[in-house]
Parts: C-alpha cells; sequence; structure tokens
C-alpha cells in the first residue's frame, strides 16, 4: 500500500479520520440529508462538512450521484499520497487500474428519478439522461480513471457489504498475476436516504436508539439493538513492490493475503456457526502463508446487530484458539457506523494505521455491566479506549447480505 484517501463520518482525510477513530469519537448524529421524524431511525453517520465545490464545477456534480463524488474525493487523497502523479514518477498508465466498489451504488439518484416518474406519469416518462450513468454501480471506477488517464482493469464490485475487502482482493490478485503495475481500490456509498434507511428499518436491522445516537453502535454489547448506517468512501494505491521501490514510492504495509467464501445460508443473517467467517479467514490465512499466532489485530465486521456479533466472535475463537486471547480486536463501526460497500476499505485504512502507529482503535459504547451469554469478554474487545501495542499483521473481515465474506491480511513491511 503506498497512498490512501479516506471520506468518512470522522473527517474528509484520512489524518482526520484517523485522529478521531484513535481518540473514540462517535460519527453518529441526527440525519440531515431528508427529513426522517416519521423513520423509525432518525440518526445515521454521515459525513460532514463536504464541499463538493472543493472537487467539481457544477457541471461536473450534475453528473455525479454523491457515492461518486465521495470516490472520486478519496481517490485525489490517495493519488496525492502515493505520487503516482508526482512529477518524474514516469507511471505507465495503461498498467494502472481501478478497482471500487459499491453495495448499492447510487441509491439517491435512483430513488430521485423515481420520484419524478411518479409525479409525471400521467404525461409520459421524463428521465434524466445522466439517470443511469449516475446510478450505476461501477460508475465510480469510471470517472477515477477518466481523471487520471489509468487504462489498466476497472470495474466495479459488488457483493453487498464484502464489497470492497473483494475489490481489495481483487486488485491484489490481479497485480500478483502481472496485469498492473498498481490498481487504485476501495469503496464509496452514500445511502442515507428514505429508501436506504426505510429499508433496513423494515428488516429491523437499524438501532432506533433515537434518544442518544452517538452511543447508538455498540458492537458486542449486551445492550446493541442493531447497527448505524454511514456513508464515504476509502481508496487505496496497491502496487507491485519493484515497481513502488524504483519509483521511491513510501511504503505503508504489504497486503499479505486474502480469503473468500459463502455462508451458503441465509439472504440477510450470517451463519450462527460463523462457517463461511471461518473458511474466509483460514483461507486468507492460508493464502499469507501464516499462523493465527501471526496476527496481532483483528478489524471485526462486528455490526452490533446481536446474530452477527456473536457469529464472528464463535469463529474468530474456532480460528485462532488460545491465540485469539493474545489478540487485540475492536470493531470500528462503533464510531463511524456501517458504510455497507465502503467499509472493507475504510477498515483497511484503520488496519494499516494500526501497523504503522502501534495502536489500536477501540470498540466505543461498551457500557459496564452490559452482558451476552455467547460472548466471551475474556477476550481483549479494546473497549473504549485505543491501546498501545505493537501490530505486525491485522486481519479485517467484511460480510455481505447474500452470504458474502471477504477477509484481508495486511502486515508491517519489511524490505
Amino acid at each position: 500500500m503506498t497512498g490512501m484517501g479516506a471520506i468518512s463520518p470522522l473527517g474528509n482525510d484520512v489524518a482526520t479520520t484517523w485522529e478521531n477513530a484513535k481518540n473514540g469519537v462517535s460519527g453518529a448524529a441526527p440525519i440531515t440529508h431528508f427529513d426522517a421524524s416519521l423513520f423509525k431511525t432518525q440518526f445515521a453517520c454521515e459525513v460532514k462538512n463536504f464541499d463538493a465545490n472543493k472537487y467539481f464545477d457544477r457541471k461536473k456534480q450534475r453528473q455525479l450521484d454523491l457515492y461518486a463524488q465521495y470516490a472520486l474525493a478519496a481517490a485525489a487523497e490517495a493519488v496525492a499520497d502515493s505520487g503516482l502523479e508526482a512529477e518524474g514518477s514516469n507511471v505507465d498508465r495503461n498498467r494502472v487500474g481501478v478497482i471500487v466498489a459499491a453495495g448499492i451504488g447510487g441509491l439517491h439518484t435512483f430513488e430521485e428519478e423515481a420520484g419524478y416518474y411518479a409525479i409525471n406519469k400521467d404525461n409520459g416518462p421524463k428521465y434524466s439522461p445522466f439517470f443511469i450513468p449516475k446510478m450505476i454501480a461501477d460508475i465510480a471506477s469510471g470517472h477515477i480513471s477518466m481523471e487520471y488517464g489509468y487504462h489498466g482493469p476497472n470495474y466495479g464490485v459488488v457483493s453487498a457489504c464484502a464489497s470492497s475487502n473483494n475489490a481489495i482482493i481483487d486488485a491484489f490478485n490481479l497485480i500478483r498475476l502481472g496485469k498492473a503495475d498498481a490498481i487504485l481500490t476501495g469503496g464509496a456509498e452514500a445511502a442515507i436516504y428514505p429508501a436506504g434507511v426505510g429499508g433496513f428499518n423494515s428488516m429491523h436491522a437499524l438501532s432506533t436508539r433515537n434518544d442518544s445516537p452517538e452511543t447508538a453502535s455498540r458492537p458486542f454489547s449486551g445492550s446493541r439493538d442493531g447497527f448505524v448506517i454511514g456513508e464515504g468512501s476509502a481508496v487505496l494505491v496497491l502496487e507491485e513492490l519493484e515497481h513502488a521501490l524504483a519509483r521511491g514510492a513510501k511504503i505503508y504495509c504489504e497486503v499479505a493475503g486474502g480469503g473468500l467464501s459463502a455462508d451458503a445460508y441465509h439472504i440477510t443473517a450470517t451463519h450462527p456457526e460463523g462457517l463461511g467467517a471461518i473458511l474466509a479467514m483460514e483461507n486468507a490465512l492460508e493464502d499469507a502463508n501464516m499462523k493465527p499466532e501471526d496476527i496481532d489485530y483483528i478489524n471485526v465486521h462486528g455490526t452490533a446487530t446481536p446474530v452477527g456479533d456473536r457469529s464472528e466472535i464463535k469463529a474468530i475463537k474456532e480460528v485462532f484458539g488460545d491465540a485469539a486471547y493474545k489478540l487485540n480486536i475492536s470493531s470500528t463501526k462503533s464510531m463511524t457506523g456501517h458504510l455497507l460497500g465502503a467499509t472493507g476499505a475504510m477498515e483497511a485504512v484503520f488496519s494499516i494505521l494500526a501497523i504503522k502507529d502501534s495502536i489500536v482503535p477501540p470498540t466505543i459504547n461498551h457500557e459496564e455491566g452490559d452482558n451476552d451469554e455467547e460472548l466471551d469478554y475474556n477476550l481483549n474487545f479494546t473497549f473504549n479506549k485505543a491501546q498501545h501495542r505493537e501490530v505486525r499483521a491485522a486481519l479485517s473481515n467484511s460480510f455481505g447480505f447474500g452470504g458474502h465474506n471477504a477477509t484481508v491480511i495486511v502486515k508491517k513491511f519489511e524490505k
């Protein structure tokens, strides 16, 4: 990894996002994107103070759904951070790709256009010519490639909340296969609109703690009542080692391996025994040629849903055995909320910076006395306060509706 960019509920760049994560700041607040007063859930982890004019002129803004705006903004920071576009970098643009995921894509655009049709249907259909290219879930990758003239592998990935971990693993494998020198990868999402909030509410998936939004996301606590929807984007520059060294790039870490699996169990629920999660983590460790004791930190999927949290802990204990009690575990969704298709990429950023700075970000909102008989509180969940420790390697889990599981392992780079 040679570059990172982030637009998140904790800040509109990597540095601010990381500082707030280390300090246990919650990104949750009452919804401002629409009037949510009649919804069961009236809060979310929105991106704050995002100024599209900083990145795009008015004409360009009309062509971009908010999720794609977030992706382009995060990509701009990642590219600048990596030095790919620095004078003298001599990057072959035919060998730089873009794989940026979305779980849903342009939901706001879709909802807006459907509303226009409902109003005007008696006069015949009337849609914006930008409707389809704004809405589709692959378009962020297309816009990023056009922005920089990158002609390498280019597509989007859709596997619900596992999407951006899938994108990272795809980028990793394409570079290993020699198909690209560098790939911008990650994810973006902006689904905090009536259809998104209402849809998840109807499934009883969201927390309804409207009286205290900032404490609503509480993974691994007995009082948890669902996830908090978030939005944003994280984009990473993944680069072939010799290519990065040849141009003198700084290297944050090494991507060591990735693991994929399916629960083959239920359209939304994780397998109660964590069978798919077990397989994804085992596959990632095998791909990385690493043992469970080589991992120091797990950034868990940890959404704060009762079933999901239990099954993931069962899976971790099965895979890591006694080594599980030497790990730090944390869910940064307690602060960012659940960024859906962008969540894996955002959590990769946190995992990489945990290695770089020897700090494990916390799982906030755990109240003393919370209890769940199926959770093992002898594990180190990094509750409420960041912890300093050497992190040689970090594992990050993402699980999605449809039973999709994707695990990424990053480790400290040593020449």
